[in-house]
């Protein structure tokens, strides 16, 4: 089951056919509820005109054989006295329910004299029958009725459900009661019936148009929501077979495929492409990076070789010094690659608050052996970061800047826009436009830097800008005052 519904489509088909679903026998149960209420009042009105026209008869005077009652199972018509007693009844009536009376045929006596003139010492309708007066309290004779008038027809109608056979079909009934005050026969009350048959036809019918409608409806919901769905999920599949493909292939210059629209999917593809595109510059890069890196080991690793192996076979010819210096070579390459691999595997720089100023101060009093004297103003800045880290990019700046000065570095600390700003510079010729930016890639040296001895591996200023963007910071060049280059890292303040 969990593989049938495992795709978008299914699932879309699935949730959009249910919600059909629902709303539709919502709506059919509605339909039905409404249709039925309306067939029941209308048989109801029908039943109360029936019932107020019989009973006008006897508000007339009309005698009970004179009333020419409906005959046949469109109306059955019961007329009881205050008694209770059926007074009279419509012709082929045989069984009814849901009245006040089960009996269908008026019992012999006085009341139910087919003149109905109510002169009888029995009369029911006179309320002094054998009875008495006191019989008149009957549960179904309300305050209101004992009030009336002769003449007076009751304006409150009560509805009951139930039953009737008339000769020999039985039928569901809706019956409407209707009181009146007969002149000279009493409190009399009518119970009229409309037959419910119509409304059982129509519900019946429309019940089983709905169950036959309904299932046709759903398939076609379903039907329509897969091909819409296949339809807008055909691109979808478009870019999962060229990213499988990709894949495969390992070739990243490949891009998926952007459809025509300016919808989620055309967005997820332009947004794909751009991943790629991002991915392919991130293995260009590191390729280049290794590259660069076997050939900047390579040589001295072959230098190094060289002279020991000179050594070993002629120790007077060994050059001591240029091992060492070799070596020291090798380790800073070293160390420089290895703080390359934890920025790029995404190591955070930590939150310490430190001092700018005192860092630079310290830093630069464990400096020996410069080339040139580096000249400090600072001013108390603190940020959050790496000691070490920052430390290093202090170092790498300065030591660009003692390579490439004539006779003076400077290196300063101060607050600037909410941030601190330390900046190194120097007198040397600086850095040409065009190459502001590319100085910052790794192992990127200007041609007047590349020899051995002076230009270094060329990933210094790259390990710089790496940390500042760690830190949330920048690293810029620009034109120095002294008319060198002036490198200007911004952290932002410590809160």
């Amino acid at each position: 089951m969990r593989r049938l519904f495992g795709s978008v489509r299914a699932q879309a088909t699935l949730g959009a056919t249910l919600v059909v679903a629902v709303a539709l026998v919502a709506a059919g149960t509605a339909v039905l509820l409404a249709l039925r209420i309306s067939l029941t009042e209308q048989a109801g009105t029908q039943a109360e005109s029936t019932a107020n026209r019989v009973a006008s008869r006897l508000a007339s005077g009309v005698a009970y054989g004179g009333l020419d009652l409906p005959e046949g199972e469109d109306s059955p018509v019961q007329v009881l006295d205050a008694q209770g007693r059926v007074v009279a009844a419509s012709e082929g009536l045989e069984r009814i329910s849901g009245t006040a009376s089960d009996e269908v045929r008026p019992k012999p006596g006085p009341s139910a004299s087919p003149t109905g003139d109510g002169d009888g010492d029995g009369d029911a309708g006179d309320g002094n029958g054998p009875d008495g007066n006191d019989q008149d309290d009957d549960a179904d004779d309300a305050d209101d009725e004992n009030a009336r008038d002769p003449g007076d027809i009751s304006e409150d109608v009560a509805y009951s459900d139930g039953s009737a056979t008339v000769n020999g079909d039985s039928t569901e009934y809706r019956f409407a009661r209707v009181g009146v005050d007969a002149p000279g026969k009493g409190e009399l009350r009518v119970y009229a019936g409309a037959p419910l048959s119509a409304e059982r036809s129509a519900v019946g019918t429309t019940t089983t148009a709905m169950l036959i409608g309904f299932p046709l409806l759903l398939g076609v919901v379903s039907g329509v929501t897969w091909l819409v769905t296949r339809r807008a999920m055909r691109p979808v599949e478009g870019i999962r077979r060229e990213m499988a493909a990709i894949t495969a292939s390992e070739d990243l210059r490949r891009r998926v495929p952007v459809p025509g629209t300016h919808d989620e999917v055309a967005r997820l593809a332009r947004t794909t492409n751009v991943t790629l595109a991002a991915l392919e510059e991130s293995v260009e890069r590191q390729r280049r990076f290794v590259a660069d890196a076997s050939h900047e080991l390579r040589s001295p690793i072959a230098s190094l070789r060289t002279q020991l192996e000179v050594g070993a076979a002629h120790p007077e010819l060994l050059d001591l010094e240029g091992a060492v210096a070799d070596t020291v070579r090798l380790q800073q390459l070293a160390a420089d690659l290895l703080l390359l691999a934890r920025l790029d595997a995404g190591e955070r720089p930590g939150d310490a608050r430190l001092d700018l100023a005192a860092l630079v101060r310290e830093e630069l009093s464990q400096r020996v052996g410069d080339r040139v004297p580096v000249g400090q103003e600072l001013a108390h800045a603190e940020v959050a970061g790496s000691r070490g880290q920052l430390a290093r990019v202090l170092g790498n700046l300065v030591d660009n800047a003692q390579r490439h000065a004539e006779g003076a570095v400077s290196v300063s600390v101060r607050v600037r826009d909410g941030e601190a700003v330390l900046a190194v510079g120097d007198d040397g010729s600086g850095v040409p436009t065009g190459e502001r930016d590319r100085i910052f890639e790794r192992f990127v040296r200007l041609d007047d830097a590349r020899s051995r001895d002076d230009g270094g591996a060329g990933l210094g200023l790259a390990i710089a800008r790496d940390v500042a963007r760690r830190h949330g910071g920048t690293l810029t060049v620009r034109d120095c005052p002294a008319g060198g280059a002036l490198f200007e890292l911004s952290l932002p303040l410590a809160v």
